[in-house]
């Protein structure tokens, strides 16, 4: 048992590092065609993000709602399930942390800061629940259902900051400034790097326990092995499947009370620049480990962080770093085709 559980803890390392490498290598390739020096764009990309003290302030910044929202894909798919709305439920999270950010005044910072947070996280559970009960009491497909639910999410915080929400003579949808006492604390000095970082950490070790130590880690994995199988033992997989997409709503709600508390200290109209959509990449690329779901996300923050600085250095357009980022998912998903088909032979 132990030599299969290091087996797959290999693979589950290896592969993503194989399908990064392949990556790169692609993408040096389309940095050649652009006219520029592969080795002097990865080099100001990753040195920029990773080594100077304010790049890698930045690269945490972005790792934080990233780690969040992986996370909950990642606890989704133990169970088997999709959960595609992580830019909605983000939205969501935002929405429910800067009302009590406007509204709730006259607390102190270490009741406001706990208070904003849970309501962040119960908005964006809720909006994880509706496609999970669609799915495990009407048996509507939850790729469908989250999908669809992102419109409904990102119009509504866009209709909000547009009119009741909207910031006084704002020159842009937003909403005015939460309170000073919701905000998160900066954990590096003279950065943009904030608590929500510590969070996503203290969220992953939790996410870890529960799924690889405890009574409802074993029933969710059962579930994603074989619901009828789990059905038969006596485990409910209704419940389990909206309790695995609720947490993963919960957890990307709080990567949007973050953006909010964290970092824009108001509500935007575009409150995640894709990091639900990047979220779905990282958890398949993570293969199902909670650590590889963190190395992952350092590498996207870093991408993200450092597409700027590699433009200006090097004279690389920013759409490079995203084709990075998908063909690192298209390498991914032909190692998953192929190692199938060898367990199919």
């Amino acid at each position: 048992m132990m030599e299969i559980y290091r087996s797959k803890l290999l693979q589950s390392i290896f592969s993503p590092l194989i399908a990064i490498a392949s990556a790169l290598i692609v993408g040096a390739v389309l940095i050649l065609l652009a006219g520029a020096n592969p080795i002097t764009a990865y080099t100001a990309l990753f040195q920029e993000s990773l080594s100077t003290y304010f790049g890698f302030g930045n690269t945490l910044t972005k790792m934080a709602p990233l780690l969040l929202t992986s996370l909950g894909v990642l606890v989704a798919l133990g169970a088997g399930q999709f959960n595609i709305g992580g830019e909605g439920q983000i939205c969501l999270g935002a929405l429910g942390s800067a009302l009590v950010g406007l509204y709730v005044q006259g607390l102190p910072a270490f009741i406001h800061i706990p208070l904003a947070l849970l309501v962040g996280f119960v908005f964006g559970t809720v909006w994880g629940w509706i496609p999970g009960y669609l799915k495990a009491i009407r048996g509507v497909n939850e790729v469908i259902t989250t999908l669809l639910l992102n419109y409904i999410a990102v119009n509504l915080v866009s209709y909000l900051v547009q009119n009741p929400l909207k910031a006084p003579n704002a020159p842009s949808p937003y909403s005015p400034l939460i309170a000073k006492s919701a905000y998160l604390p900066i954990i590096l000095p003279g950065s943009l790097a904030h608590g929500g970082i510590v969070l996503g950490f203290m969220a992953a070790a939790i996410l870890w326990v529960l799924l690889m130590r405890s009574p409802l880690g074993y029933q969710i994995n059962a579930v994603g092995f074989n619901p009828i199988a789990s059905g038969y033992a006596g485990i409910s997989v209704e419940r389990t499947v909206m309790l695995v997409m609720a947490l993963a709503g919960g957890l990307a709600g709080l990567a949007g009370a973050c953006e909010v508390m964290g970092l824009k200290y108001r509500l935007f109209e575009q409150v995640s620049p894709g990091y639900g959509f990047d979220a779905i990449a990282i958890a398949f690329l993570s293969r199902g480990s909670v650590l590889g779901v963190i190395l992952n996300c350092l590498f996207f923050a870093a991408l993200r962080s450092g597409a700027n600085v590699m433009q200006r250095s090097a004279g690389v357009p920013v759409t490079v770093v995203y084709a990075i980022q998908g063909l690192t998912m298209l390498f991914i998903a032909i190692s998953l085709a192929v190692e199938r088909r060898e367990i199919g032979r």
